[in-house]
């Protein structure tokens, strides 16, 4: 007869994942399903479950992951297997798009909604509210009662805040000395901290998803308080040619209010309203099973419309092109290996180390191509800048994805 552990008393999945969680000895990496999960405390064990019978399949399972047979790739379903596979496709559709097809981006441009255009708001949304519809809302109350989440913000807003932005600034004056509508544009980005496809990256990585929403909310907050007086310190004070800028709060209140508000609230909204009629098992094995397609299908619908629309502009500058996309590549490459290792080295475990290096890698490129074309013009470089970054962004964090998978099973990190 199996020791039956408080947590059991949740729900029979979380019981069963608890099971299998020290069966094995660790939470499988692969996981890209937080609701199954339930959020637990930074740098605490799972409690034990104990059973008589050896466990024989799961030994032989943890032989088999030890052999090698049981590889992230394998454990990841058909969408988000062969992700890297659609992402290019929809980049090179997006190219094709822009640069064959008449008037394409302009027409892409022809609406816009709080300063970005109308179906680029459109994929961001439906990209966002499948994986916040995950997040377990009415347990958060108990995570914020621990000490070790506290220390996990504090560490966040250190990096996110002081540590990105800095190192943004110093790699745009590195490689960008002579061009200072590009370096301004590669600030704003560096400031502008992720908001929605951080959700997308820590999914796949099989990072904490409860935890990954508390971050995006904290730098949602923040962002409004913080985002115009540092772009004003970093461009205005820090250029030696005291550049004009004008970024106001309520573009940057705005910005962040629709673009996580509304995923944010529907999917609260959704979450209590299913859950209370019509109860857990049907959320998470009939509605979670038909939403969560919708989130990599938002993101590849979003990459067509942003290549499509600046396609013809990347193309035709491709210099600049170029010459902005190195301190990028540098820039995510850098703030993730570095936040990775911090973590590592201060004993986080793996889901929340993994949390806290993509949110500080990714950015909130909306925000920054937004405030970009409000006070430099459509056609400026400063928004030329801005609308490299997820560019270069997308394919970079999506082989940081798979570098991390990789090197946490080499390595024998595990939670």
């Amino acid at each position: 007869m199996a020791t039956i552990t408080p947590e059991q008393h949740l729900h029979p999945t979380v019981a069963d994942e608890l099971q299998r969680k020290n069966a094995n000895g660790s939470k499988k990496l692969a996981s890209v399903d937080v609701e199954g999960g339930q959020m637990m405390n930074p740098g605490v064990k799972e409690p034990s479950v104990t059973t008589p019978e050896g466990g024989g399949e799961e030994e032989e399972e943890e032989r088999a992951e030890q052999d090698g047979s049981l590889s992230a790739f394998k454990a990841l379903g058909f969408l988000d297997r062969f992700l890297a596979i659609w992402i290019f496709l929809a980049m090179l559709i997006g190219i094709l798009l822009g640069n064959f097809v008449e008037d394409t981006g302009p027409a892409l441009h022809r609406g816009t909604f709080v300063g970005v255009s109308v179906p680029i708001a459109i994929g961001l949304l439906v990209m966002m509210y499948p994986i916040l519809c995950k997040v377990q809302y009415e347990r958060l109350h108990d995570v914020f009662r621990t000490r070790q989440i506290w220390i996990q913000l504090g560490f966040s807003i250190l990096v996110n805040w002081i540590v990105a932005p800095l190192i943004m600034l110093a790699l745009s004056w590195a490689f960008l000395p002579d061009k200072e509508e590009l370096r301004q544009g590669l600030i704003l980005v560096g400031i502008a901290r992720c908001i929605a496809m951080v959700l997308i990256w820590n999914n796949l990585a099989g990072g904490d998803g409860d935890y990954c929403a508390i971050l995006v909310a904290v730098n949602s907050l923040l962002q409004i308080v913080l985002f115009a007086p540092v772009a004003l310190l970093f461009i205005r004070v820090f250029s030696p040619n005291g550049a004009e800028i004008d970024v106001s709060y309520s573009t940057v209140a705005t910005s962040v209010g629709v673009f996580l508000g509304i995923p944010l609230g529907a999917a609260i909204l959704t979450r209590f309203a299913l859950l209370r009629f019509f109860g857990l098992k049907f959320y998470h094995n009939v509605f979670l099973r038909f939403a969560a397609p919708w989130s990599l299908i938002g993101l590849l619908y979003t990459i067509i419309v942003l290549f499509a629309s600046q396609g013809a502009q990347v193309v035709h500058q491709i210099v600049s092109v170029v010459r902005v996309a190195a301190p990028l590549i540098v820039y995510f490459a850098v703030i993730f290996f570095t936040t990775l290792v911090a973590c590592h080295k201060l004993g986080f475990r793996y889901e929340f180390s993994v949390t806290q290096s993509f949110t500080a890698a990714s950015n909130n490129f909306e925000l920054a191509i937004a405030v970009a074309v409000a006070s430099f013009g459509a056609n400026s470089d400063q928004a030329l800048a801005a609308t490299v970054g997820p560019l270069i962004e997308v394919p970079v964090l999506l082989a940081l994805v798979y570098v991390v998978r990789w090197y946490a099973r080499r390595r024998g990190w595990k939670n």
